[in-house]
């Protein structure tokens, strides 16, 4: 098997895991540098390498790269030189790393960092979730539908749909790391929550009034669950906009979702684009609320 197909392999098996990488490709190689122009190989965070871009003087800088790549999503080009000193110096374009080993020879690398797509996990079975399940991939999002007795063929546009709230079920079914929304409006609203919070997600946030946030809140406390968790629920979720329809207030919290993901401040909670819908048309609003 060559370089490429040991790059290639490697790339599709974690791309199936959902694992992060960057690819690192050999863009300059002066001897006695091992690699030579166009090698490359794929490497975790963890510092794992499939591929060859050079001996091992080179991959204490190329994993350090490789962390901080990941960690920002950008792109960096790095030099690795001989030193006396060993000394690492921003130049620009460029990072300079100096290799105190007496290998010799200088590698210039390209690290290109492959992220995962972002996973939205949007619980509950009302017109807000359809409508967060048809614009969150467009923005790159995959999504799983979550709620008790859903129907994958309500929601073609989500990546999975699982039928049920259950939190011992859902729990093993989704990663760590996602930004959960749920979109109950009324429906099985505490279950959710409950299930929510078990997710290990990267953010809560809960399509309400503030003050019924503020009465669930409560009651999750009451009957047990950790405070600081239930305080980091984002509700209202969103952006404040007058936002009257169920596609208007998906698109103001996915809004939000998407400057937390982008890394910007939270933006001051949308009352107006989760208040339980008081304003949907009346077409709509007998099948959301459930008051």
């Amino acid at each position: 098997m060559n370089n490429a197909d040991t790059v290639f392999d490697a790339a599709q098996r974690l791309q199936r895991a959902g694992k992060p990488y960057a690819l690192v490709s050999v863009i300059k190689a002066l001897a006695p540098a091992s690699a030579h122009p166009g090698d490359k190989a794929i490497v975790t965070a963890d510092g794992d390498f499939h591929g060859w871009i050079g001996g091992g003087c080179a991959q204490p800088a190329v994993v350090r790269t490789v962390r901080e790549a990941l960690a920002d999503g950008h792109a960096r080009l790095i030099r690795i030189a001989p030193t006396a000193d060993g000394q690492e110096k921003d130049l620009g374009d460029v990072l300079e790393f100096g290799m105190a080993c007496h290998s010799g020879g200088t590698l210039e690398l390209f690290v290109d960092p492959v992220l995962p797509q972002a996973q939205l996990v949007v619980i509950g079975a009302s017109p807000v979730a359809t409508s967060l399940s048809q614009l969150a991939p467009r923005v790159g999002f995959a999504v799983t539908l979550v709620a008790h007795e859903a129907q994958a063929a309500d929601y073609p546009d989500a990546q999975r749909v699982i039928a049920s709230d259950d939190v011992a079920s859902v729990t093993p079914q989704i990663a760590p790391g996602a930004w959960v929304v749920v979109a109950t409006q009324g429906r099985r609203d505490v279950q959710a929550l409950r299930l929510a919070l078990a997710l290990d997600a990267r953010q809560v946030s809960f399509v309400a009034s503030a003050r019924k946030a503020q009465v669930l809140k409560e009651s999750l406390i009451a009957s047990g669950a950790d405070a600081d968790a239930v305080g980091a629920i984002v509700a209202p979720a969103g952006y404040p906009m007058p936002a009257t329809t169920p596609e208007e207030i998906a698109l103001s919290v996915l809004a939000a979702v998407v400057s937390h993901r982008r890394g910007a401040e939270r933006a001051p909670p949308a009352a107006q684009a989760a208040a339980e819908l008081t304003s949907i048309p009346a077409a709509t609003k007998s099948s959301c609320c459930g008051h």
